[in-house]
C-alpha cells in the first residue's frame, strides 16, 4: 500500500481553506489537517472535513455524451468535438452565449473567456457571480476604484467592532467565522444585523433583527446618527474622499431619522443608537458581508451604502476595518478576476476600451480578430432574451454552472434552456442543467488537476493533482484547448499544462503580473494586486489612496427604495433564501457526500412561531409554499429564531428548489436578482 499527502485548497467557499488529501495507491480517500495555512491554520469546516466524498462517486461523469432520439449515448471525444464544432461553427457570434464557473480553477475560467471571445466571437459571456457579487464588483469599483474584498480574513481578529449584516458568517463561512470570535475574545464589539437569529446571532452582543429589504434605511440612519453626534472621521473624509455633502444632505433628511428607519425595519431605536455608537467610536471596524447584502434590486445601492458609512467612519485603508464582501464559491473571485463577465477582460480591463481590446487582440493573435469591443448579455439577462426573443440566442456552452437549480424563477429558466437550440455542458457530475444538454463533456475535479483558485481576501492559492480523472474525463481547459484545435485555432491553445495557462495570464493581466507557480506554492500565497515578480502581494487595499486615478473615495447619496415585490393582502409574508453549514448551493458535490447528506437530507422553510400559529401549521407539518412564481411542498420548521412576518428556505434541495418561488427582478446596475425579498403564502395541504 503506497499513502501520500497532497496540500490543497476546498472546493467550496470563497475563504481558501487549505487541507492534505489522503492518496491511497492513487485513489483520494479522506481529508487531513494542513497545519501551515495562514487562512485556518489546520482547521476545517463539515464541509471541508468531507471534502473527498463525492469525487470518486460512482456517478462521475467519464464519457462524452451525445444526446440522440432523445437519449445520452455514449461517444468518443472526437465524435463529441466534431459535432460541437460542426455546429458552432454554424451560428453567428451574437448567437452564442458561455457561462463560465466560480468552481473551477482561475486557468480554467481564462481558458473559456479566451474560447468565448477568441474562438467563437462572442460578447456574451457571464458565470454566477452575477446572481452573487455582481453588485459588490460594480459598487464598489463605483465607490473605492476596485470591486474587491479591502482586508485579508487574518485581519478581522484585529478588529474592535465586526458589524456583520447579510451575512450567516458561522454557517456560510465557518472559517472567517472564527476570526470573528477571535476578534470577540480580544475585547471587539460584535453587531449582528439579520431577519434570522442564526449561529452568528447568537454570538453577538447586539443583535438587530429586521425586514429583509430594508438596508439602505438601516445604514443611512447609522450614519445621521454618527454626522448628528460629530462621530465622523473629518479628516479621512477631506484628505481622502469627495462628494461627502451630497451623501450628507441625502442622510440627515428626516426620512432616516431613526424613529422612520426603525418603523421600516423593525429594529428598535435604543440598538440603532448603540450600533452607530460601536461603529463610529471603535477605532477599527470591520464590516462583513455576503449575499443579505447584494441580492437585491438596490444591490448596489446597498453595496454603496457599506461603503458610505466606512468611509464615513475612516474604516479603510487600515488592519482590523474594511468592507469585507465574502464571496460565495470557491473561485467566485478569480472567475471575475479572469473575465468571465459580459463587460471586462482580465484584471477588469474594459471590453470596449479600445487599448484593451488591441491589446488582447495582439496578445492572442486570433487571424481573424476577436469578439466585437461591446459589451455583451448578463446571464440573468441571456434567459430573459431566451424567452422573450426568441431565435436571438441559439447555442450556449455551460461550464461548471448548474443554472437550472441556481438561478431565480426555475419554470422561467427552463423555458429559456429549453428554447435554445443546441446545448453544451461540462461538468463533473450530471446536473439538473447537464440532463437537458445535447452535449456532455466530463470534466475533471479540484482534486485530480493543478492550478489556482483565488479566494474572497484576493489571495491566489494552488490545486495540487491528487489522483486521475475517472475514465476518459479530461482538464477542464485541456477540453477547450482541444475543441479551439478542433475549429481551426490550435496555436493560439498551446498550452502543455496549468502552469503554461498561469504564465499566460500573468503576461495580460497587471494585478498577477508578479506571480508564478514558484511563488504560489508556498503555504501564504499572494495576494493580488502583485505586479511585479519582487512585490510581495497586497493583503490590504486603499492604504493612503484609493484605486481610481485622483485616488479618493467618492461618496454616493443613496435614497431607500422597498423590495420590487412587497407582501400584501394576496401574499401577506416575507420570503427570503440562504444557505446552510452542511451543504453547498445546488448541492451537486455536497448532497453526494454521504456524510453531509446525512446532517441535512432535505430542505425546509422557516415560519415565525406566531405565523405559524396564525396559519394553523405546526412544525415537521408538510405545506404549499406559494408565490408568483410556483408552488413547492416543503416541510415548516416553525422557530421563534425568525422575524414575524418574514420566511425563509436554504436553496441547495432540488426537491424542494427555492428558486421556484424567488423573484428574478433586477438590480439595474448589476443585472442582479432579487433572491432575498419577494412576496409568499402558505397554505395547508389538504388531504383528500
Amino acid at each position: 500500500m503506497e499513502m501520500k499527502y497532497v496540500p490543497t485548497t476546498c472546493p467550496y467557499c470563497g475563504t481558501g481553506c487549505t487541507f492534505n488529501l489522503v492518496v491511497v495507491d492513487g485513489k483520494v480517500t479522506g481529508v487531513a489537517p494542513y497545519q501551515r495555512s495562514p487562512v485556518n491554520e489546520g482547521k476545517l469546516c463539515p464541509k471541508g472535513i468531507y471534502a473527498h466524498e463525492f469525487v470518486n462517486r460512482e456517478d462521475r461523469l467519464n464519457t462524452p455524451l451525445i444526446k440522440k432520439d432523445g437519449k445520452f449515448v455514449e461517444a468518443g471525444w472526437d465524435e463529441a468535438y466534431d459535432l460541437i464544432a460542426q455546429k458552432l461553427k454554424s451560428y453567428k457570434p451574437d448567437e452564442m452565449a458561455v457561462l463560465a464557473s466560480a468552481r473551477t480553477s482561475n486557468e480554467d475560467n481564462y481558458a473559456i473567456m479566451k474560447f468565448a471571445r477568441g474562438v467563437l466571437k462572442t460578447r456574451h459571456i457571464d458565470h454566477c457571480a452575477r446572481l452573487c457579487h455582481a453588485s459588490t464588483v460594480a459598487g464598489l469599483a463605483a465607490t473605492f476604484g476596485s470591486g474587491a474584498m479591502t482586508n485579508s480574513i487574518g485581519d478581522i481578529a484585529e478588529s474592535k467592532c465586526v458589524f456583520i449584516i447579510g451575512s450567516n458568517t458561522f454557517e456560510q463561512h465557518p472559517l472567517i467565522g472564527r476570526r470573528v470570535m477571535q476578534a470577540k475574545k480580544n475585547g471587539a464589539k460584535i453587531i449582528y444585523a439579520d431577519p434570522r437569529l442564526t449561529p452568528t446571532g447568537k454570538q453577538a452582543d447586539l443583535y438587530l433583527q429586521f425586514r429583509s429589504g430594508s438596508d439602505v434605511a438601516i445604514l443611512n440612519g447609522l450614519m445621521q446618527e454618527i454626522i448628528r453626534n460629530g462621530w465622523e472621521d473629518k479628516d479621512f473624509i477631506a484628505n481622502r474622499t469627495k462628494d461627502f455633502e451630497a451623501m450628507k444632505e441625502v442622510v440627515m433628511k428626516p426620512d432616516y431619522s431613526l424613529e422612520n428607519v426603525s418603523k421600516i425595519s423593525g429594529i428598535p431605536v435604543d440598538q440603532l443608537k448603540t450600533a452607530a455608537e460601536w461603529i463610529a467610536k471603535s477605532g477599527a471596524t470591520a464590516i462583513l458581508y455576503s449575499m443579505g447584502i447584494t441580492q437585491h434590486t438596490t444591490g448596489v445601492d446597498n453595496v454603496k451604502s457599506v461603503a458610505n458609512i466606512q468611509m464615513l467612519t475612516g474604516n479603510l485603508g487600515k488592519a482590523g476595518a474594511g468592507v469585507n464582501a465574502l464571496r460565495g464559491q470557491n473561485n467566485v473571485q478569480g472567475a471575475c478576476d479572469m473575465g468571465c463577465l459580459p463587460v471586462v477582460f482580465t484584471g477588469y480591463q474594459k471590453v470596449i476600451d479600445e487599448a484593451a481590446h488591441k491589446k488582447f487582440s495582439d496578445a492572442w493573435g486570433f487571424p481573424d480578430g476577436i469578439s466585437a469591443p461591446q459589451n455583451g448579455y448578463e446571464v440573468t439577462t441571456m434567459m430573459d432574451v431566451l424567452t422573450e426573443k426568441p431565435g436571438e440566442l441559439k447555442a450556449m456552452y455551460i461550464m461548471g454552472e448548474n443554472p437550472m437549480l441556481s438561478d431565480p424563477d426555475l419554470t422561467h429558466v427552463e423555458h429559456a434552456i429549453k428554447s435554445l437550440d443546441f446545448l453544451v455542458v461540462q461538468d463533473i457530475f450530471l446536473t439538473e442543467t447537464a440532463q437537458l444538454a445535447d452535449v456532455v463533456l466530463p470534466a475533471t475535479c479540484y482534486a485530480e488537476k493543478d492550478g489556482t483558485q483565488t479566494s474572497t481576501e484576493r489571495r491566489v492559492q494552488m490545486w495540487r493533482k491528487a489522483q486521475d480523472p475517472p475514465g476518459d474525463a479530461k482538464l477542464d481547459w485541456q477540453i477547450l484547448a482541444e475543441l479551439s484545435a478542433k475549429m481551426g485555432y490550435a496555436a493560439q491553445f498551446p498550452w502543455q499544462s496549468a502552469e503554461d495557462v498561469f504564465t499566460e495570464i500573468a503576461k495580460v493581466t497587471p494585478s498577477y503580473g508578479g506571480m508564478n507557480y514558484e511563488r504560489l506554492r508556498k503555504p501564504e500565497a499572494l495576494h493580488w494586486p502583485c505586479p511585479a515578480g519582487d512585490h510581495p502581494g497586497t493583503p490590504i487595499l486603499h492604504i493612503g489612496k484609493f484605486s481610481h486615478p485622483d485616488g479618493l473615495g467618492v461618496f454616493f447619496p443613496i435614497e431607500f427604495k422597498y423590495p420590487a415585490e412587497v407582501p400584501d393582502a394576496e401574499y401577506p409574508y416575507i420570503f427570503t433564501t440562504g444557505r446552510n453549514l452542511f451543504h453547498w448551493h445546488t448541492g451537486s458535490m455536497t448532497r453526494r457526500s454521504i456524510s453531509l447528506e446525512s446532517e441535512v437530507p432535505t430542505g425546509w422553510i422557516e415560519i415565525n412561531t406566531e405565523d405559524a400559529k396564525d396559519l394553523g401549521v405546526v412544525d415537521g407539518e408538510m405545506v404549499i409554499a406559494k408565490t408568483r412564481r410556483g408552488e413547492i411542498k416543503v416541510p415548516a420548521r416553525v422557530t421563534k429564531e425568525i422575524m414575524k412576518g418574514v420566511m425563509f428556505m436554504p436553496f441547495h434541495f432540488a426537491e424542494c428548489a427555492a428558486n421556484v418561488l424567488t423573484n428574478n427582478a433586477l438590480d439595474p446596475i448589476a443585472k442582479i436578482p432579487e433572491f432575498k425579498a419577494c412576496a409568499i403564502k402558505i397554505e395547508k395541504i389538504q388531504e383528500a
